[in-house]
């Protein structure tokens, strides 16, 4: 129960945060992302705000060690890069500037915002679902970064 609480807690927080930044505003969000126009840069702040606790949050989390809901403390220590990350984050990056939206907030925007918000979200759904079709075997290209101060010149 407690874990339910604290997911539903902090679905609660995020949503209002998105809703008090104004990042369920596809024009607020498209005025951000217009930098050679009428660029409005205020979620710039939102979003260093939103690295600062992050990044405070990792902090302590690795300090402690373990978690306080879970068995174990699971951050990502992956670098690579493969051909369906690249092709996602470019659909995402994409969507998010001819839209003006992206998951969080227009799961948000469905409780006031207008038509096209359901057409979106229809849209994205979709789009999960399509990429459940996807076969598991699709080809493996990695790129690899190689770490600091590795050289070939061995």
């Amino acid at each position: 129960m407690p874990l339910i609480l604290s997911a539903f807690a902090s679905g609660l927080l995020f949503g209002l945060g998105l809703i008090v930044s104004q990042m369920v505003d596809p024009a607020k969000v498209l005025g951000f992302l217009d930098i050679f126009g009428n660029w409005d840069p205020s979620l710039a702040f939102v979003m260093g705000g939103a690295v600062a606790v992050s990044a405070l949050g990792y902090l302590v989390a690795k300090r402690r060690g373990v978690p306080v809901l879970a068995s174990r403390l699971e951050i990502p220590t992956r670098h690579d890069l493969d051909p369906r990350l690249i092709s996602g984050a470019a659909l995402f990056g994409i969507g998010w500037g001819l839209v003006g939206l992206c998951p969080g907030p227009a799961l948000t925007a469905l409780t006031f915002g207008p038509w096209q918000v359901f057409v979106f979200v229809t849209a994205m759904i979709a789009g999960m679902a399509l990429f459940r079709l996807t076969p598991d075997d699709w080809p493996q290209v990695t790129f690899r970064r190689e770490p600091a101060g590795a050289t070939d010149d061995a």
